[in-house]
């Protein structure tokens, strides 16, 4: 414990450099995951196969191989990011065109009763969209978003690949400093753990608030 505490600050670096990234990718992720879902559910073909094309590409290749050739790839183009924001841009593209199959799938579930309500009503697609589907499918999409966040905070370990002093490769570092590998990567498990146990149940309690809100809004 004598060498954890004397390598503290370096576990704290990589914590903030992990929670920071995996913030800023989630929120990416979050707007890809929306945009990408419902233009997936569209009834405009061009939206459904240019959505398609971005949701197949990224699950099906490998996020390390993506975040590779944002950093090493685009500066041969003439772009050129930090490690922040290739990281961010990476794990957001991959994560998000995960999120865009949750969402699309939530978005088919809500019952077709609401949607036949809302034609009643004579509500346009953009108003369905936002007044009844989005906020009925939301509550759905909770479970799943909080399984993908956690995901997501786990893959930031890849970004230690691209020069991000994240936890992962401040652990690697201390390692190679002490050769304790043993308690160095227990304590590192152990901070994953934690802050994925504390986006569960951030991520429970929003689920929680939206359906007292929605129950809330809903007439007796």
């Amino acid at each position: 414990m004598a060498l954890i505490w004397e390598y503290r600050f370096d576990f704290l670096a990589g914590v903030w450099w992990t929670v920071t990234l995996s913030v800023l990718s989630a929120l990416l992720a979050l707007v890809l995951a929306i945009v990408a879902g419902v233009a997936r559910s569209s009834k405009l073909r061009v939206l459904r196969i240019a959505s398609g094309v971005y949701v197949e590409f990224f699950r099906g290749t490998s996020a390390l191989v993506q975040l590779f050739w944002l950093f090493y790839v685009l500066p041969y183009l003439g772009i050129d990011l930090t490690p922040l924001q290739c990281a961010t841009l990476g794990l957001g593209l991959c994560f998000g065109a995960y999120g865009a199959e949750v969402v699309r799938s939530c978005i088919q579930a809500v019952p077709q009763g609401q949607l036949d309500a809302a034609a009643a009503l004579n509500f346009s697609y953009f108003q369905t969209l936002r007044i009844v589907v989005l906020p009925e499918a939301l509550i759905m999409m909770m479970p799943l978003f909080s399984n993908l966040l956690i995901e997501l905070i786990k893959a930031t370990s890849l970004v230690s690949l691209i020069t991000i002093p994240d936890l992962t490769f401040q652990a690697k570092s201390i390692i190679t400093k002490t050769y304790s590998s043993g308690n160095v990567l227990l304590v590192t498990l152990a901070i994953y753990l934690v802050i994925s146990l504390i986006a569960a149940s951030f991520m429970r309690r929003m689920e929680k608030g939206l359906s007292r809100g929605r129950q809330t809004g809903q007439p007796a």
